[in-house]
């Protein structure tokens, strides 16, 4: 069975309404669970008098920082507690938790919470906060424990660079210099499911449903915040209703056990789309792009000067490692010998960011794609022409010293180009702009356990997670093409902690790339014992023997098969289980690193990296700033495709929400809360806004992923914005240079250059 007509075991019930979902979970004597937010973004606590909660009728539990043990935890910085302690920083922090019997009881039970604030100015401004004489959003910043190679001062908690060649000179070797700056706004991820948590105690045992991307971080959060052992907490996801990172890392699984815990009977608590928007610690950094680069009059890069801030929020969360992207994307899939690019994650009052799709992708390159369009005009170029000069080829040194190779780049170029029409007669205010990227394949470990059964089929356990986009079913289609087996022959037992081996989670575009392998060696393993097996009973070598639609045949004598079903059953009747392991060894990140750089924990370099090019052909309203995207082409350099639907699909939805970032998702803030934290005024895209889509597939063979596939949730996000933003500028003759690029902002900027 192909690909094309593959049925996923998930797709009917999700279909059909038939899927349970978090929010749709039920236990006997469950009680509703509510979180008390701040509702500031910067305060002291005085005091908190949770003494006429406790006694509203049906109000079973209540909870504060003073019920759970006294620990710090953060990912790459252990800078918050469970609760705020002593001190809110923005104003979605929990301060307290309650449950009830009734979703009323625990509403009145908030309402009844006494909290004495004394407010303190928030620090709203990433830039000024900075400065050394800004007040610090965490005092005591020095005293908390951070992961090795850290480099953090003051509200900058994480510092990072990339030094390469001699920008001086580089600067020296150009014709022409342009120096730009680039905003952003806050973007959220939007999951139309909003987080959920269960939670029921047996014994000293927790079991928690939850919405997460990361099982196993949420087990380890929960364990480490909760001072239990990590054998003690089961986490299980039902179907996912979405995260595009938003669900990533520990969120409120443990505030939700403590509580259980407390009430001593089953908790649920589920956000409300307000909440949704202003707890979770997931939103995209607003950020300030600041570029200078040199170019030649034959449209070569001789260097560039790049300096990024990411307003990272109150808290760190894994921002660290997304500064160390963020000066990656500001190289860009280009080959630029000199390079001083440096990047600074600053702590502000407003809500965490961290980790959603493609994190800092689609900003940094809206930005560095226009930018280089910019460069093209100066030089006489259009914005194909500058590309080609300079997109990485294959033995090129990448930004940090790594030897390219599997670069598929200047052929999705080429293909976009051609897909949008990009060099033929624009109509009146239409506009086509082109924009490229790339992103990294995330080696991790990763494990499957395999089993046949004795009707033939075969049943994968996989701690890997399934966030909807069908990563993990499509593993049956890799393990159905190693046994020869029909892929609904194929079950997948996953998403819980207590079945599956540890699997770092739906992020970083590495569950095919990592799980993927390890169902290949399991594959594999199987497939050589029934093989064997099978050499016995049809009296013929190993060699001769063939899998294929749930036989084994001798090659060229199709009379001569054995059913799998058949030789499984015989084999459990003699006492032994066809079953296999698979746990490759995780790649290594490439070699060959010639840069000086400061703060490169987790992202030396891109290990198997992914290149796209997506053109678009936009309308502009000129009265009103309007802007229409009628087609995105995009090209795209997956390595080899394994799953080409699945592939598909993951290209449309980000694209799409890459539009969705480009003209109308942004927050608006005033004195460090959110103006529009709901979805009547957070623009998404819909169906109805989605322009035609051409998508093509440069296929090359990358070194590590499986049968050369690389990575592929999160690339088909990063370049639309810039597409988007270079057709603007084509179609109005000026560049707007904030995100996101608004009908009013695109209309001030029109205006500007009339004036």
């Amino acid at each position: 069975m192909s690909a094309a007509t593959f049925v996923r075991a998930d797709g009917l019930e999700k279909v059909t309404g038939q899927g349970r979902y978090t929010a749709d979970l039920v236990l006997s004597g469950m009680l509703e669970g509510r979180f008390l937010l701040a509702g500031r973004p910067h305060a002291r606590i005085r005091r908190i008098d949770t003494g006429a909660a406790r006694r509203i009728p049906g109000v079973l539990a209540v909870i504060t920082q003073d019920d759970v043990p006294q620990v710090r935890y953060g990912s790459a910085v252990k800078d918050r507690t469970l609760f705020a302690r002593n001190v809110v920083r923005f104003e979605g922090e929990v301060v307290a938790a309650v449950a009830a019997l009734s979703a009323d009881a625990a509403a009145a039970a908030l309402d009844a919470i006494d909290v004495d604030y004394e407010s303190l100015p928030p620090i709203n401004d990433p830039e000024a906060a900075l400065d050394e004489k800004s007040p610090l959003v965490h005092p005591e910043y020095e005293t908390y424990g951070a992961y090795d190679g850290l480099v953090r001062k003051g509200n900058d908690c994480a510092y990072v660079t990339i030094v390469k060649g001699n920008i001086e000179s580089g600067f020296k070797d150009a014709d022409t210099i342009v120096e730009e700056r680039y905003t952003c706004d806050q973007s959220h991820p939007v999951p139309i499911e909003p987080h959920a948590i269960v939670a029921q105690w047996q014994g000293d045992k927790v079991t928690i449903w939850t919405t997460t991307q990361v099982p196993f971080m949420a087990r380890a959060g929960v364990a480490e915040t909760l001072a239990i052992p990590e054998s003690n907490v089961r986490i299980i996801v039902p179907h996912l209703g979405g995260g595009f990172g938003g669900k990533c890392e520990f969120h409120f699984e443990a505030h939700v056990a403590a509580l259980a815990k407390k009430a001593g009977r089953p908790v649920r608590v589920i956000f409300n789309r307000h909440e949704e928007f202003v707890a979770p610690d997931k939103v995209n950094h607003p950020m300030v792009v600041e570029l200078k680069t040199g170019v030649k009059r034959d449209g070569t890069i001789t260097a560039r000067r790049g300096r990024i801030i990411l307003d990272t929020g109150a808290y760190a969360s894994d921002a660290p490692s997304i500064a160390e992207i963020a000066t990656m994307m500001a190289a860009g899939p280009y080959r630029i010998p000199n390079l001083d690019i440096e990047a600074h994650t600053v702590y502000t009052n407003k809500t965490p960011a961290g980790s959603v799709r493609a994190p800092s992708g689609p900003q940094v390159a809206w930005a560095v794609e226009q930018h280089t369009d910019e460069l093209a005009a100066q030089v006489g170029l259009d914005g194909y022409q500058i590309r080609a000069r300079n997109l990485l080829q294959d033995g090129d040194e990448g930004p940090t010293g790594q030897r390219m190779t599997a670069t598929g780049v200047r052929a999705c170029l080429d293909k976009a180009a051609e897909m949008i029409g990009y060099d033929k007669p624009r109509a009146a205010n239409e506009g086509i702009g082109l924009a490229c990227g790339w992103w990294f394949s995330m080696p991790g470990a990763s494990t499957v356990y395999m089993k046949m059964n004795a009707d033939g089929s075969a049943t994968i356990v996989t701690g890997a997670q399934e966030n909807g986009s069908g990563a993990v079913m499509g593993l049956a289609l890799i393990a159905s093409e190693e046994l020869g087996l029909d892929p609904k022959k194929i079950s997948i037992l996953y998403q819980d902690t207590d079945a599956g081996a540890w699997d770092m989670g739906s992020s970083g575009s590495q569950t095919t790339f990592n799980n993927g392998r390890a169902v290949i060696e399991a594959s594999t393993e199987i497939r050589k014992r029934i093989l064997e097996l099978a050499a016995d009973q049809l009296e013929a070598a190993v060699g001769d023997l063939e899998l294929r639609d749930g036989f084994v045949r001798v090659r060229g004598v199709p009379s001569r098969q054995v059913a799998v079903a058949d030789i499984v059953s015989t084999a459990q009747g003699n006492g032994e289980l066809i079953t296999a392991r698979g746990a490759p060894q995780m790649p290594g990140m490439p070699e060959n690193f010639g840069a000086s750089c400061a703060g490169r924990v987790v992202f030396p370099a891109f290990a198997d990296p992914t290149f796209v090019c997506q053109a678009a052909r936009v309308q502009v309203n000129p009265a009103t700033g309007v802007v229409r995207v009628k087609e995105i082409a995009a090209a795209h350099d997956f390595g080899h495709v394994i799953n080409r639907p699945g592939a598909t699909g993951q290209v449309e939805g980000g694209i799409v929400h890459s539009i969705g970032m480009a003209l109308t998702e942004g927050m608006q803030y005033r004195d460090g809360r959110q103006l529009n934290p709901h979805l009547l005024d957070y623009k998404l895209q819909t169906a109805a806004d989605a322009p035609s889509i051409r998508i093509e597939f440069i296929e090359t063979q990358a070194v590590s992923g499986p049968r050369g596939g690389k990575g592929v949730g999160e690339p088909p996000i990063i370049p639309a914005a810039g597409a988007v933003g270079n057709a603007i500028a084509d179609a109005i003759g000026v560049r707007v240079k904030q995100l996101p690029m608004t009908a009013p902002r695109v209309w001030a900027a029109r205006q500007q250059k009339e004036r």
